[in-house]
């Protein structure tokens, strides 16, 4: 018996092979600014002490963190407060978030690490340059960026808040981070970190201004398409410590794929 074609299938059959190249190519963007949009939610419930707000915030793509930032271009100041859960049982572990000056990675990373010395001690936060794949110490090490205003606080869900202030060169506009959790602190110092897939992906492009950078494709689709692939991150929109009211950039970043899906609709009808 002969197959029933669609009218979609008729569509599709009749299209040209260019027809199908455009075709792909909305799809394509549709879902990067899909990705981009879900990127500018999953932040704006989070919650801050009283006098703790920011103007841009984003749900990275690993670990379940979020970061919260203000940044000022012309002094360089940039506040940040970094959420996610420790990885140990019970809330035990540690949390860090790092700009790299130098490359993407781990090494080079000017870190900002919230732990607890003890159970029964407050979380405090340690700055370490990481000039290598070796443990941490008890101690802070010197970082390349004045580091102020340094603190941390347990909030809901066994998460742990991470404040800093960091004194950048007037004008950057564009930084790596790289963020990480652990399970375990031992002897008063942060215990290295799991190497499942998600820790090693836990690194990105920020853009301080706040403007959506687009994810980066996994390494066997970089391949595949035979160009270099951008580090992985964005902003997303501004959060005030309520929550309450999504921000002008995550409504923003929601526009696009609307846009999108109507161009995609009505372009896929005349293919």
């Amino acid at each position: 018996m002969a197959h029933a074609f669609t009218p979609s299938e008729k569509i599709m059959a009749s299209a040209t092979p260019q027809q199908h190249r455009r075709a792909i190519a909305v799809l394509a963007v549709l879902l990067t600014a899909m990705r981009a949009a879900a990127a500018a939610g999953g932040c704006e419930g989070d919650k801050f002490p009283a006098g703790r707000s920011y103007a841009h915030c984003a749900a990275l793509p690993k670990l379940g963190a979020r970061l919260h930032w203000t940044h000022d271009s012309k002094t360089g100041s940039l506040s940040v407060a970094f959420v996610a859960r420790p990885a140990g049982a019970g809330g035990a572990g540690w949390v860090s978030w790092a700009i790299n000056p130098t490359g993407d990675g781990m090494k080079g990373a000017q870190a900002l690490v919230a732990f607890r010395a003890s159970p029964a001690a407050p979380y405090a936060v340690n700055t370490y340059n990481i000039t290598g794949y070796k443990p941490l110490g008890a101690s802070s090490t010197a970082i390349a960026f004045r580091a102020t205003d340094l603190a941390a606080d347990a909030a809901a869900a066994g998460e742990v808040r991470l404040y800093g202030r960091l004194q950048l060169a007037p004008g950057t506009e564009v930084v790596n981070h790289i963020w990480q959790v652990g399970s375990a602190v031992t002897a008063g110092a942060p215990a290295k970190h799991a190497f499942d897939k998600d820790n090693l992906e836990t690194k990105g492009k920020l853009a301080l201004s706040g403007a959506a950078l687009a994810p980066a494709p996994t390494p066997a689709a970089a391949a595949g398409a035979g160009g270099s692939s951008a580090a992985k991150g964005g902003s997303g929109g501004g959060a005030a410590p309520s929550g309450a009211k999504p921000s002008a950039a995550a409504t923003a970043a929601a526009a696009p794929v609307l846009t999108l899906l109507a161009l995609a609709a009505g372009f896929m009808a005349t293919v």
